[in-house]
């Protein structure tokens, strides 16, 4: 297949860019000026909304991953509003070149988050469940909604629901210091669900994707197992052979975080994969344990 792939410099585009050339897809990497053309490159401005059609025209696939890190920084007003441009501005701008092409590409790939649901509880959640409250859910919200314009365009689209990425960057890597040396713990009360994701699931989930026209809509990009916060600082610390004892309260995290720390650590997400299980998806990492040590493994 031909694909397009914007973000492919970004945690998961660095590993799903090599894996699907190495399966014999070719693939154009859509870089902001001024940036060299290479071998496999396209320009595209999204802060300015440009994007040549003629790029994605008679494409098989649009894979969008594109948006500033979510877990960079306290989100301040100008974080926030970066946070949305970056993704907002650059899936409006390529929703807009499909619907001006004369054969608009087969599917888009937009990445999305499992942020979408709010602070939840106990609550299970499917695809089916609506969108939450607060800014991660907005944005997340907001976000499929600009996917999702050109469904009149003969595109089949696919929103990614992301769940923590554990990868040996990202999230994971930052929790590694600490932990290494015997102050890791649970965060809060660490009765929170934290949703969660292998790094090779995400790329094994977007080949199946491409290759089951069936698939369509939301996915929540999240394992079948369900994990604690607690849970996760005891595996990540099995997993490292120290202790993870040392709790972080939820006023000292507030207090580094501000309203980050309230959205992407302290809030509960019991979200499970039902569209992925109901498709047949087979993970590679079903288990948290086997996707930390998979992930420290590439760090070796």
């Amino acid at each position: 297949m031909k694909v397009i792939v914007s973000g492919a410099s970004g945690l998961i585009g660095s590993k799903l860019v090599p894996a699907l050339e190495a399966a014999g897809h070719l693939i154009v990497r859509l870089v902001r000026p001024p940036a060299a053309d290479g071998p496999g490159e396209a320009h595209w401005d999204p802060a300015a909304g440009q994007l040549d059609p003629a790029i994605l025209n008679g494409t098989d696939a649009v894979i969008n991953l594109n948006g500033r890190n979510i877990g960079e920084g306290r989100w301040t007003s100008a974080v926030k509003d970066a946070l949305r441009s970056s993704r907002l501005g650059a899936t409006s701008t390529i929703t807009s070149a499909i619907e001006r092409c004369d054969s608009p590409p087969r599917v888009l790939v937009n990445a999305s988050a499992v942020g979408f649901y709010g602070d939840r509880g106990e609550e299970i959640l499917d695809e089916t469940s609506p969108v939450g409250e607060g800014f991660l859910a907005q944005l997340s919200s907001d976000w499929e909604t600009a996917a999702t314009r050109n469904e009149s365009a003969n595109t089949r689209v696919v929103l990614l629901r992301l769940g923590m990425v554990v990868a040996a960057e990202g999230a994971l890597g930052r929790m590694l210091t600490p932990f290494k040396m015997g102050l890791g713990g649970p965060i809060g009360s660490g009765h929170q669900f934290w949703p969660w994701i292998g790094i090779d699931d995400v790329v094994g989930i977007v080949h199946f994707i491409l290759e089951n026209e069936e698939s369509e809509g939301p996915l929540n990009l999240v394992s079948p197992q369900e994990i604690r916060c607690t849970d996760f600082a005891r595996t990540l610390g099995r997993a490292l052979g120290r202790p993870a004892v040392l709790p972080m309260p939820a006023f000292a995290a507030r207090l580094a975080l501000g309203e980050m720390a309230e959205a992407l650590l302290l809030a509960s997400a019991r979200v499970r994969p039902q569209a992925l299980e109901k498709a047949g998806y087979k993970y590679l990492t079903p288990t948290l344990e086997e996707a930390i040590r998979a992930a420290l493994a590439k760090t070796a």
